[in-house]
């Protein structure tokens, strides 16, 4: 595959500036592009990298001053990163290619309704009464156990395992390795102290529309009720969402952090990375949580956390400046 800056630009809706005679066959970083690749400028602090990246052409964010040159255009657009989603998705390899429709050798319950256009791997498992609606694909290896519901369009990757009852939305993606509805993590001293009362996890899990999770994530079972993720939740690889935890809509959490069991998220809250959450703590909509904080209370509406036991950033960015001053 290979474009004109032109059908790149029509694509992306800029405002071109310059002109490359070279043929784009793809995206790269600014510092490795080659010749005939295309590469994206989103922050002035890569403004000065430009000048010796042997790139033909780079997206732009209109609101920096970056000169063409000579056979090297730019396309200036409002977000150089949301037009960089669409250029990739351009340049996307096709998936893997499954042979089967459903391969001889996956095993499916005579109970289990697969719909229309599925593809079932090899080596899959679908538990009775399973019901998989229209285009859902399992990648080979991958495990659906009892009165699982999966939505249309879902595509779930190699080594992902969904316990029984749980209720999965359409257009999902669960990459490799995930853990769905496995025991949420209860236990209690034994009445003689010699040792420790399971408690057994009776709930499910329900996942709601165009939520994607990452490799080795794990989202577990209510001991009663449901654990549930919201419409279009982005779940980074690593992640742990632990029993009875409800996540709103649109949340974002990214790798190595985790929530401790009936966490509650309102929507668009955004977790950073080796975050942790403290049980029965609420995170209201629109607030962020910075990466590697440890939050022991609830956190407001809009408001954004930092540090270790978190609280409002701006706070803990003045203590650790005091403490740097110190340290002189």
């Amino acid at each position: 595959m290979s474009y004109t800056i032109e059908e790149i630009n029509d694509l992306l809706k800029g405002e071109l500036v310059g002109h490359t005679t070279h043929k784009i066959d793809s995206p790269e970083q600014l510092q490795h592009a080659k010749t005939n690749q295309i590469t994206f400028i989103g922050s002035s602090k890569y403004i000065k990298h430009w000048s010796d990246s042997k790139a033909c052409a780079a997206i732009v964010n209109n609101n920096l001053t970056v000169e063409a040159g000579d056979n090297r255009a730019l396309i200036k657009v409002k977000n150089a990163d949301l037009a960089m989603a669409k250029l990739l998705e351009l340049f996307n390899p096709k998936p893997p290619v499954m042979e089967h429709d459903i391969h001889p050798t996956a095993v499916i319950h005579k109970s289990a309704k697969i719909g229309n256009g599925c593809k079932i791997g090899a080596n899959c498992y679908v538990g009775k009464d399973v019901i998989l609606k229209d285009y859902v694909t399992l990648y080979p290896n991958v495990c659906v156990f009892d009165d699982t519901t999966i939505g249309s369009h879902t595509v779930i990757w190699s080594g992902t395992v969904i316990r029984e009852r749980c209720i999965i939305g359409s257009h999902c993606i669960f990459h490799t390795n995930v853990s769905i509805g496995a025991d949420g993590f209860g236990y209690r001293p034994s009445d003689d102290g010699a040792g420790l009362t399971k408690i057994p996890q009776i709930g499910n899990v329900i996942i709601g529309d165009y939520v994607e999770i990452g490799a080795n994530s794990c989202v577990d079972r209510a001991k009663f009720s449901s654990t549930i993720i919201g419409d279009g939740c982005k779940i980074d690889n690593l992640v742990q969402i632990a029993h009875n935890s409800v996540m709103g809509r649109s949340c974002i959490m990214a790798g190595h952090s985790g929530l401790a069991g009936s966490v509650t998220l309102g929507d668009g809250v955004i977790i950073g990375g080796s975050a942790s959450i403290k049980d029965h703590t609420t995170i209201h909509s629109g607030a962020t949580v910075g990466a590697g904080s440890g939050v022991m209370n609830d956190v407001e509406t809009g408001k954004t956390v930092l540090g270790y036991p978190a609280q409002d950033a701006r706070d803990t960015l003045k203590q650790w400046v005091a403490l740097k001053r110190l340290t002189k």
